[in-house]
């Protein structure tokens, strides 16, 4: 596999000299041809000898609206191989880029080799990148006509903004088979970065559908017939006590506040979910993995 270690260079030099081109990346997935500038140095970097290897450190985007980040093996993979995205830059370690060969080449990209502690200066000693990060265009938004039902089901989000639980909502989402997750376009975490990292790949396997208003979301999910069932622990009818039918719209809460009046408002029914221990309620994350599974037996049966 051919690794870009010079953004200088449309070549490679083979062992026998000669210079090898490098294959041309489809318009879909070129990257912008990025060139040295001064300014670009990290901070310190001079031509000195002691500062010769930070004047080499990889170039990385700065922060832009319209790009995103995405870090970690499994959340990178999925992007690479679901093509659903417009990728830019794979930034990886020698390791990262040998496990990733096969998607790398697949996705008509050519990697950056980099080192770990290339990756911790760029995020931060806490991020697990594992090696390997990815700079891409956001996933597309749907607009909630354009949902695709397959299984019939549909996550609504009310103000969930921990990135840790909306990134494993979205993991779960798709191991159920989600047709979309809807949110709103303010009051809810990137779809990149922690959320994509929790989500571990998920991300790339959920349709994502924004809204405005989520009152007026759930007033039009009813009228395309989506039953819309919220959940709340102290609802009087249990989850699974309730009669169920395609499609379901599932509303979740926000952490700690729970459904908003006007989503209350906007549900058929509001569900609970059994706890026969002496904890009543679940982290909204947990929640929905429990409700989901109650929710694919219940339609299977």
């Amino acid at each position: 596999m051919t690794r870009n270690k010079s953004k200088r260079s449309g070549a490679r030099t083979g062992a026998s000299g000669k210079h090898k081109e490098v294959p041309e990346l489809s318009p879909r997935q070129t990257a912008p041809v990025k060139t040295w500038r001064p300014e670009l140095r990290p901070a310190g970097a001079g031509t000195s000898g002691q500062n010769l290897a930070h004047a080499k450190a990889p170039m990385f985007r700065r922060a832009a609206s319209g790009v995103v980040v995405l870090y970690g093996f499994h959340t990178v993979r999925e992007a690479l191989r679901g093509k659903r995205r417009k990728l830019l830059d794979i930034y990886a370690t020698e390791a990262a880029a040998d496990r990733l060969e096969g998607e790398i080449a697949g996705a008509g990209l050519c990697p950056h080799i980099v080192t770990a502690d290339d990756l911790a200066r760029r995020f931060g000693a806490g991020a697990v990148h594992q090696g390997v990060m990815l700079e891409a265009l956001p996933l597309e938004r749907l607009d909630l006509s354009d949902i695709v039902s397959r299984s019939g089901t549909v996550l609504v989000l009310d103000q969930i903004t921990d990135p840790h639980n909306a990134g494993a909502i979205l993991r779960t989402a798709a191991a159920f088979g989600v047709d979309a997750v809807v949110v709103t376009h303010r009051h809810a975490p990137e779809m990149a970065g922690v959320v994509a990292k929790a989500a571990s790949g998920g991300l790339e396997h959920v349709a994502i559908a924004g809204v405005v208003n989520l009152a007026r979301a759930l007033e039009e999910l009813g009228g395309m017939g989506y039953l819309r069932l919220g959940l709340d622990s102290d609802a009087e009818l249990s989850l699974a006590q309730r009669p169920l039918r395609r499609p379901i719209a599932l509303v979740l809460g926000g952490e700690g506040k729970g459904l908003r009046r006007l989503s209350r408002e906007n549900c058929d029914f509001l569900v609970r979910l059994d706890m026969p221990g002496a904890i009543k309620s679940l982290n909204v994350s947990n929640a929905c993995a429990v409700a989901l599974a109650l929710l694919h037996a219940g339609l299977a049966g």
